[in-house]
């Protein structure tokens, strides 16, 4: 008879929860006795040689049992406790391949993802993470997959000169986990990346803005600063976009516009230095602060406000 294997929970860092990995193990009766029937000697045949060794050969490996799915499962979770995630993950696979369709493999797939994430073997994790979702995706275990993927993509972001494909695709799968299944715990984990990954992205527009700034091609800046100011106004950049937006058009003459961004920015920060700075640079042209309703700056933070 086999016993509860179960490991504690730990969202955050990609631990499955006790409910995924609490398994009634499968009796081992039947198993046993096909086993004793194979090893019991059957008269003068009980020495003579398999079909795989007839001519001195190796055995035949088709002819030997597969293991119990409860033995390889405990020997992963051994292996989870050594801290040897690699060879977890492939005891864990050799479950998938040697007893598909059962409730063991669909146990040790998400497992061997987990395992595969602890390795840093990113790819993998993100592969069998997929592969679960596919076969299992109304399962208590989905959103955990589902956070397992997207973690993977986040571990990976690279810094802000780099490109954001990766930062991309961890906003878009944390993201599912946000809507799909809002009341679990792994949400919660998923909302703190994806307000990271947001602010990373703000990050990349913030500084290829920069780039054209400083050589006062102020149209193109205008448009970077445009994106944070409009996609990314929950970040830490948006103050700065907005005073930026006030330098480039008074730059450019766009006046109307300038007192707009000003106007807003002091509505929603108008205690930041941003706001101080922007305040002195339109009152140095005898102008003061004032939204224009029908400006896209306060169409943008209308929308977000209400």
């Amino acid at each position: 008879m086999g016993r509860f294997v179960t490991v504690q929970k730990h969202p955050v860092d990609g631990q499955p929860s006790d409910q995924a990995l609490s398994i009634r193990p499968l009796r081992r009766t039947v198993l046993l006795a096909a086993m004793v029937a194979v090893a019991l000697p059957m008269g003068a045949c009980a020495n003579a040689p398999s079909f795989g060794n007839l001519f001195g050969g190796a055995p035949d490996s088709a002819s030997l049992p597969d293991e119990p799915a409860e033995k390889l499962y405990n020997e992963g979770i051994a292996l989870q406790n050594r801290r040897d995630w690699r060879r977890a993950a492939l005891k864990f696979m050799e479950i998938d391949r040697t007893h598909p369709y059962t409730e063991w493999a669909k146990r040790a797939l998400v497992m061997a993802a987990y395992s595969y994430y602890e390795a840093q073997d990113y790819e993998e994790t993100i592969n069998q993470a997929r592969r679960y979702l596919q076969l299992h995706p109304g399962s208590n275990d989905a959103a955990y997959a589902q956070y397992l993927m997207g973690a993977a993509q986040y571990d990976q972001i690279p810094d802000v000169q780099r490109d954001q494909t990766r930062t991309e695709r961890a906003l878009f799968v944390l993201e599912e986990v946000t809507r799909k299944w809002p009341q679990s715990e792994y949400a919660i984990a998923a909302r703190r990346k994806v307000e990271v990954a947001r602010d990373q992205l703000a990050g990349r527009e913030m500084t290829v803005a920069k780039y054209y700034l400083d050589r006062r091609q102020f149209a193109g800046a205008i448009n970077r600063y445009r994106t944070v100011s409009s996609q990314f106004q929950t970040t830490r950049h948006v103050k700065e976009a907005l005073a930026r937006l006030v330098e480039c058009y008074m730059a450019l003459g766009i006046v109307n516009e300038a007192q707009t961004a000003a106007a807003v920015l002091g509505h929603n920060f108008p205690d930041s230095q941003w706001y101080k700075d922007s305040y002195a640079l339109i009152q140095g042209q005898g102008l003061t602060p004032r939204e224009d309703t029908g400006s896209w700056i306060s169409r943008a933070f209308r929308r977000i406000t209400g």
